[in-house]
């Protein structure tokens, strides 16, 4: 009896581990794809605020110029709820990992065709053409992409840790925001010339590789275990889209808004104020790069902290702090930028990015812990992607019209976006008080 014990003890314990192995494994896998995938949205992101209104829109020129590539940076956004629903139809009904694998695919081939792709000048209308198409793939892919990466962490988590797991997937973004401000601080270092002829090229072409990369890991990873069970019990939902829709509208609405500043934040910061600070202050583009650069090497550190603090104080407690917090500081940020003073406009983006930072790191678990598993990957993605589209995806667009329309006058972009955090405060506390706990 005592060897039968032991030996039941002794394989308790090496199924523990090879659970806990694979759980880390799931959220290596989640955190590494999702640098792959953000590195590649923000690339265009960082392209759009210094040179695709130049080499796209060559009639264009100057502010026409600027809006047109904001405009193109934004069809990425309406694209990304198209892939939220067809990658969530697809996550939910036939699992998590062959869905991660095909956005992947499908974001760095759209990304590499961008680096090849000839300017205005050299075809005229087919470039910026062109450029619409494979922003729309890489919108579609990136919504696909995002509700995976969380569930594929989140639902391999060990019990009470689905918070911290589906962080995993939210720290891609700072290190893809690292990895493609990095690319273009340095490649800011050629002359103008170069760099609008050819430099800018270079981080598109590099997606080749970390995809390649991205692949080796992702698929490595076992299913969700989660899903598993749920298609081994055959309650795999038929039309995802429906359930949620008949079952769920108010938490998908409420989903969508408590996700605005969230996503919105780093538009403003990495688009819009990169534009503003480089065109209307007259910052070196390249000492403004290297601000965010910073700024994404403190978001990557001080992320994660957000969740430590919801499972130490709850996660309502925490995000109603955070989002107080960051209400104030949005006009704090915007004086400093302001100044035309490196160290300052550092220093007020670091403040404000903080806070932001650690409430998005709680995000995807709050999001995830609101829809059954059913329905939990459109739920999520839709959610999210919904969001981005409608309010993330136009942020630099709102922006730049409402600095315009206002004389050049920066107070109706700070109101906006004051205005933000007040709708996902508010969302945000009314959609914890309806989900489950985020510790199941």
């Amino acid at each position: 009896m005592n060897h039968i014990t032991a030996t039941a003890e002794a394989t308790g314990e090496s199924g523990a581990a090879d659970r806990t192995r694979a759980a880390r494994r799931a959220g290596l896998a989640s955190f590494i794809g999702t640098t792959v995938e953000w590195y590649d949205f923000y690339i265009y992101s960082t392209a759009s605020a210094l040179v695709l209104g130049d080499v796209f829109f060559g009639g264009g020129g100057g502010t026409t110029g600027a809006l047109e590539a904001f405009g193109t940076l934004w069809l990425g956004f309406l694209a990304r709820p198209i892939g939220g629903l067809l990658f969530g139809h697809l996550g939910d009904r036939i699992g998590r990992k062959k869905t991660l694998v095909t956005t992947l695919l499908m974001m760095g081939i759209a990304t590499t065709l961008i680096g090849l792709l000839p300017g205005y000048d050299e075809v005229g209308v087919a470039a910026p053409a062109a450029l619409v198409v494979l922003r729309m793939l890489q919108g579609i892919a990136v919504g696909g992409e995002w509700g995976g990466a969380v569930l594929i962490a989140s639902e391999h988590a060990p019990k009470g840790r689905a918070l911290s797991f589906g962080a995993f997937a939210q720290q891609g973004s700072p290190a893809g925001s690292i990895l493609a401000t990095g690319m273009f601080a340095l490649l800011t270092q050629l002359p103008d010339e170069s760099f609008d002829a050819w430099g800018w090229r270079i981080p598109f072409l590099f997606s080749a590789v970390m995809v390649v990369i991205g692949l080796a890991v992702r698929l490595k990873v076992e299913e969700s275990p989660e899903f598993s069970r749920l298609r081994e019990e055959k309650r795999v939902a038929r039309v995802p889209l429906r359930d949620l829709v008949t079952g769920h509208p108010g938490t998908l609405v409420l989903g969508v808004l408590a996700s605005s500043i969230g996503i919105a934040a780093t538009y403003f910061i990495t688009t819009f104020i990169l534009s503003w600070a480089t065109g209307d202050l007259g910052m070196d583009r390249s000492t403004m790069l290297n601000v965010l650069l910073v700024y994404s090497v403190v978001q990557f550190f001080v992320q994660p902290f957000g969740v430590v603090l919801a499972e130490r104080f709850g996660p309502r407690r925490t995000v109603a702090t955070l989002l107080g917090l960051n209400f104030f500081l949005v006009p704090v940020m915007y004086a400093c930028v302001s100044t035309s003073d490196a160290v300052l406009a550092g220093l007020g983006i670091c403040l404000l990015g903080v806070t932001g930072a650690m409430n998005y790191a709680i995000l995807a678990g709050l999001l995830a812990a609101a829809f059954p598993i059913a329905v939990r990957y459109t739920g999520i993605s839709l959610s999210y992607q919904l969001c981005s589209a409608l309010i993330g995806g136009t942020a630099p667009l709102v922006g730049e019209w409402l600095l315009r329309s206002s004389g050049g006058s920066i107070v109706p972009v700070v109101i906006y976006q004051m205005v933000l955090v007040v709708v996902s405060l508010i969302c945000s506390v009314a959609l914890l008080a309806r989900a489950r706990t985020v510790h199941d």
